[in-house]
């Protein structure tokens, strides 16, 4: 794979280290990928040519273009070892931060963000670059976990304790809980930050919907269809149009 050599993000390195432990939590987490998969599915509605950023392993990707007829070809990931497993999956993948996407204006109908605006250092400037390569009318959908919602707060305690062996938090954490090499790197950030950068950039907000709205500890007992709004979700996505 030929890229540009680039200075590591300390956020980027889990990823790097632990891609298949990512990989390994989703798939042992299934009714929560399902809701996750069927959130981003409701949000994007006929995307047209469309970028992920943060495109990771490129799971999400290849559920979405087999189970939904969502075709996302096009994918930029700064963890290299995350991206080569995406490239497997069929995802033409760039090298590069969120911040400097490597594409030319107007270039996209859609940009997704799944999952990554917790680990993007300047969120403002990647909703910059998504506007930048989106062509007029298109949108961009983002979709992660809020600080204020149960999960982003259960992630934020088990980061300050530094492991999941806390016996406070083993008796409210679920069963197969997120690794936590990815709980301490996250900044999570309240959905209203999210919306208020979107506007502050230019983009009009569409919509929001929600999904795993019971409590973490029995989140993957069942999977859910997503429901309007970002009041009780533990996974959000806004759609937002430029």
């Amino acid at each position: 794979m030929s890229h540009q050599p680039r200075e590591m993000n300390v956020s980027d390195q889990p990823f790097d280290e632990h891609a298949a432990e990512y990989d390994s939590w989703f798939l042992q987490n299934r009714n929560v990928l399902q809701s996750e998969v069927e959130l981003l599915a409701g949000a994007l509605q006929d995307p047209g040519r469309t970028l992920s950023v943060g495109c990771g392993s490129g799971l999400f990707e290849k559920i979405l273009r087999d189970s939904h007829d969502i075709d996302i070809r096009f994918g930029v990931e700064p963890a290299e070892g995350m991206a080569e497993i995406a490239m497997k999956r069929g995802v033409e993948v760039k090298i590069g931060p969120a911040e400097s996407l490597p594409f030319d204006d107007n270039s996209f109908d859609t940009v997704l963000f799944n999952g990554t605006p917790s680990y993007i250092g300047d969120l403002k400037k990647a909703f910059q670059e998504a506007s930048r390569v989106l062509r007029d009318g298109g949108h961009v959908v983002v979709a992660d976990v809020p600080a204020e919602s149960s999960y982003g707060t259960l992630y934020r305690l088990a980061a300050m304790v530094g492991t999941w062996d806390d016996e406070t938090l083993k008796v409210i954490a679920p069963e197969v809980p997120y690794p936590m090499e990815f709980a301490a790197a996250a900044n999570w950030r309240t959905t209203q930050e999210k919306l208020d950068l979107l506007e502050e950039v230019g983009f009009s907000i569409v919509e929001t919907s929600q999904t795993l709205t019971l409590h973490p500890k029995f989140s993957n007992d069942s999977s859910e269809s997503p429901v309007p709004g970002y009041d009780r979700g533990d996974y959000v996505a806004v759609r937002a149009r430029k």
